[in-house]
């Protein structure tokens, strides 16, 4: 089966035609997906869709860009939405500071803050960073007690000797359609990882993957990674689905 360990179905960009959207990838083979939260109202859509859908798995959290709005209704709807048996992570987590005028003390404490309810939550992260790796992997590093459940970095576009840090701490690695660019040359990282810690992902409806650049992305499209990632690895197809596949149960214990 495919696998796509990120995408946000919940975008209103999906809303009038989701049933469609969902037929596409069921037809392609892509079989589990993560539909992963980034605030609170996205979270509980997330909880929503796997009701909805039997292959639908949900991941809740605030993205660093939204760390302003995370308080003590979000985290509690989080602890009650994460007893569900659908609920594999905590995520979209992390910094970023790509654009100007933002908190970073506020990104590093909700960041912290949601790594501490993760671990209470006996659940893995999915983290996202972006134009932050120096503190993201400083605060990774510094309560590396809180990673037992293990975490996913979420579209990997840092290096490989970031990888190598990142690896003793329980780190698992997802790429995006972004690898397909012509100018990503991400062939030697991804090279670098151990298949054991790999994953593929679409961030639908974003960085849609060559041949469908341009259009808006969605989960059917995942085969597309797949496919570069196999040729990267000079693995087949078929081996690599095997492989996330296992990846999937060690990581999520199960819960996928």
């Amino acid at each position: 089966m495919f696998i796509d360990t990120h995408a946000h179905l919940t975008d209103k960009i999906y809303d009038a035609n989701l049933d469609e959207i969902r037929a596409n990838y069921l037809s392609k083979g892509v079989e589990k997906i993560i539909v992963v939260g980034y605030n609170l109202s996205s979270s509980i859509k997330a909880y929503e869709l796997s009701k909805r859908y039997s292959e639908v798995y949900f991941a809740v959290g605030v993205h660093p860009s939204d760390a302003k709005f995370y308080n003590d209704e979000a985290e509690k709807t989080f602890i009650s939405l994460s007893k569900d048996n659908k609920c594999v992570a905590i995520g979209e987590i992390g910094l970023d500071y790509h654009y100007e005028n933002i908190d970073k003390d506020v990104q590093k404490r909700v960041f912290i803050r949601q790594l501490e309810l993760a671990n209470e939550l006996n659940l893995p992260v999915i983290l996202h960073t972006r134009d932050a790796c120096g503190d993201t992997v400083e605060i990774l590093k510094s309560n590396s007690a809180l990673l037992k459940n293990g975490f996913l970095m979420h579209c990997f576009s840092e290096s490989k000797e970031v990888a190598k840090e990142l690896l003793p701490l329980g780190a698992y690695f997802a790429f995006g359609g972004a690898i397909t660019f012509k100018n990503a040359k991400k062939q030697e990282i991804i090279a670098s990882i151990p298949k054991d810690r790999l994953f593929a992902e679409t961030d639908a409806p974003y960085l849609t993957p060559v041949p469908k650049r341009g259009q808006v992305n969605a989960p059917e499209n995942v085969v597309y990674v797949y496919e570069f990632m196999a040729n990267v690895l000079g693995e087949s197809v078929e081996n690599l689905k095997a492989q996330f596949s296992k990846n999937l149960t060690t990581l999520f214990k199960g819960r996928i």
